[in-house]
């Protein structure tokens, strides 16, 4: 094993040499949060595939392939066709917007209003979003060097802090980029066929397994349902997304960078579905479909190889998690902290080195929070129903709807927050964490609160509504953010 932990401590070195480097480039809040809104397609495309293709896309993804075979590759399917739909239709208009945060949106929409209530709850699914990939690090540190959980959580999750809190947005970026193609060189290029191979091919495949394993359909269609209702609706909304959006150097590269991160995730999809089905022929009584991944990668690759694919689990938990780190702390920074402490905030043409400080003590602070929430955890598909049924019930409506229906009111967008997130816990504590009810319930009542209330209550006012427009079109940003900049691949 000594080639593949080089090969593995050498990848670490790197993430961390990567943090000093984007340290340096930091110099301003949009610098550390957005990476200055100035990525060019290829790394903008890089970088949103990297971060939507995370532990449970690549572990999870294999171990759903294990358990019902090519059909398992729905959930990630979903996630592409969340980000594909983002890309089409919104995020141009998301990228003109130029603000840090979906809270901020929703204020711009709304007549400022919406902000601390939506912002807890954003927090709250972002925290939980990035303590599932940091729970993540257990299963692949343990493969690698039999470690205890506690030290390998420690261990991942102090590398992800370390080098998001040196440089912010232009630190993950470069990691995601690397990270985006470790992944692509040791899942599709190197695990796919490997695994193919070493279980026969796929006549020998179609031979071993029932056929329900090669129908598209077997997970069954109310499992499929409730993906799309989660993980791609959720590909709309999220935090985590929203940001690497805003980096986007222009509105092109955001909708066409976009589209081709979706495409990859397609594919993405298929390849873990096709590797856990693989995995299934030469393991037929694994314990758990989860350890699929681990175990196919353990025994039948050979030295070096195996580092290599190692290298790309580890790339895919921590591009998500970076992502979900300084998603969380910038929401705990400027849509909870800055609110309830009644600061104004500055333009974005007033950025300091104070603003960067703040976030990086933010990102710090969260970090922390991270490492200590995974650890008392165990469950990683709970973690993560949890933080989805919370967004998806909470902000799916509101946010969209400010987006699509000019009727939508501030009253109306707090009512469909607090009904519909309330319903979801409610739900959640009555029909049990993984049952697919509170997330259609939930959602069902979001919008009937927000229609009834948006319509019982005065229209937006004319002036909020033709400063939203302003900004949709890319007319009335602030200054700094309506310059120029050179796009960089």
């Amino acid at each position: 094993m000594a080639v593949d932990y080089t090969v593995i401590v050498v990848y670490l070195a790197g993430m961390l040499a990567m943090g000093w480097w984007g340290m340096r480039r930091a110099k301003s809040k949009s610098d550390f949060l957005v990476a200055g809104r100035r990525l060019g397609p290829v790394m903008y495309s890089g970088t949103m595939a990297a971060i939507v293709l995370g532990g449970a896309s690549t572990i999870g993804g294999v171990g759903l392939g294990y358990q019902y075979g090519l059909s398992g590759a729905w959930m990630v399917f979903t996630i592409g066709l969340g980000l594909l739909a983002l890309s089409v239709f919104f995020s141009a208009r998301i990228a003109r917007l130029k603000v840090y945060t979906v809270s901020e949106m929703l204020d711009l929409r709304y007549g400022g209003r919406a902000g601390v209530i939506s912002g807890i709850v954003m927090w709250a699914y972002t925290l939980m979003l990035a303590v599932t990939s940091t729970i993540a690090y257990a299963t692949i540190f343990d493969v690698l060097f039999d470690m205890n959980r506690t030290l390998a959580i420690v261990l991942g999750g102090s590398i992800v802090v370390a080098y998001s809190t040196l440089g912010g947005m232009w630190s993950i970026t470069l990691t995601d980029m690397v990270q985006f193609v470790v992944k692509t060189i040791g899942v599709l290029l190197l695990l796919l066929p490997i695994a193919v191979v070493k279980a026969g091919g796929f006549s020998e495949m179609k031979a071993k397994l029932p056929t329900e394993y090669f129908d598209p359909l077997g997970i069954g269609g109310e499992t499929i349902f409730t993906y799309v209702l989660i993980y791609t609706f959720g590909m709309l909304i999220g935090q985590d997304i929203w940001q690497r959006v805003f980096t986007a150097g222009s509105d092109k590269t955001a909708k066409w960078g976009g589209t081709v991160a979706g495409t990859y995730c397609l594919v993405y999809a298929v390849a873990g579905a096709v590797i856990g089905t693989a995995a299934k022929v030469l393991y037929p009584n694994l314990g758990s479909p989860d350890d699929a991944f681990a175990t196919i990668v353990k025994d039948e690759l050979p030295v070096g190889v195996r580092g290599l694919v190692l290298a790309a689990a580890l790339a895919a938990v921590m591009s998500t998690s970076s992502g979900a780190l300084i998603a969380c702390a910038t929401v705990a920074n400027n849509d909870i902290w800055s609110r309830l402490r009644g600061a104004v905030k500055g333009r974005e043409g007033e950025d300091t080195h104070d603003e960067v400080r703040g976030n990086r003590v933010f990102i710090l602070v969260m970090g922390v929070a991270v490492i200590v929430t995974a650890i008392a955890l165990n469950n990683v598909v709970e973690a993560l129903t949890v933080a989805y049924n919370l967004l998806v019930g909470g902000l799916l409506v509101p946010i969209l709807g400010g987006l699509l229906w000019k009727r939508g009111t501030a009253q109306g967008a707090l009512a469909s927050v607090i009904v519909g997130g309330l319903a979801v816990v409610g739900l959640m504590a009555t029909y049990g964490i993984l049952a697919n009810e509170p997330v259609y319930y939930g959602l069902l009542l979001s919008l009937a609160a927000y229609v009834t209330v948006s319509l019982a209550t005065p229209a937006t006012d004319a002036a909020v509504l033709a400063a939203w427009r302003d900004r949709l079109a890319g007319r009335g940003v602030p200054e700094r953010a309506s310059e120029p900049v050179a796009a960089h691949q």
